[in-house]
């Protein structure tokens, strides 16, 4: 009997908000994000994860099942990147565009990655702590 009880309890502490988002996750996301606007939930495996508006940007946030916040996203520009990460994209790969780029915040710090494109490859460059950017994959284009 006192097993059927706690897990009521168990049950109903871990229920689904209407968007199937459990209340440690909810508590923490309007903790951490008061003001945010037009919220949207993905669900996964082991995570969750909110797309919203914020002070007129697009962040991604990940949450762990039990509420804590594992990491913020977002897009951003070239010209956000730290000088260091700028130049050295500048330099050492100017035969490239950038088709994509995102910042990573999390409690290890902050990190970028970065897609660059060319003729022949895509390549993922990844920096942790804007440091410099390390290869992190490359993929060659398939001749037509």
């Amino acid at each position: 009997m006192m097993l059927m009880l706690l897990l009521a309890v168990v049950s109903t502490t871990l229920a689904n908000n209407k968007d199937g988002i459990n209340e440690y996750v909810n508590a923490s996301f309007k903790k951490e994000f008061s003001m945010a606007q037009d919220v949207q939930w993905e669900t996964g495996k082991d995570v969750y994860k909110a797309t919203f508006r914020l002070n007129d940007q697009v962040l991604f946030a990940y949450f762990a099942i039990n509420g804590e916040l594992v990491a913020v996203t977002r897009n951003i520009l070239s010209v956000q990147l730290p000088i260091r990460l700028l130049a050295a994209v500048k330099n050492e790969y100017s035969n490239h565009w950038i088709t994509e780029l995102f910042e990573v915040s999390s409690n290890s710090g902050t990190d970028y990655y970065i897609t660059l494109e060319n003729a022949d490859s895509t390549l993922i460059l990844k920096s942790a702590n804007g440091s410099s950017w390390q290869s992190y994959k490359k993929i060659r284009k398939e001749a037509d």
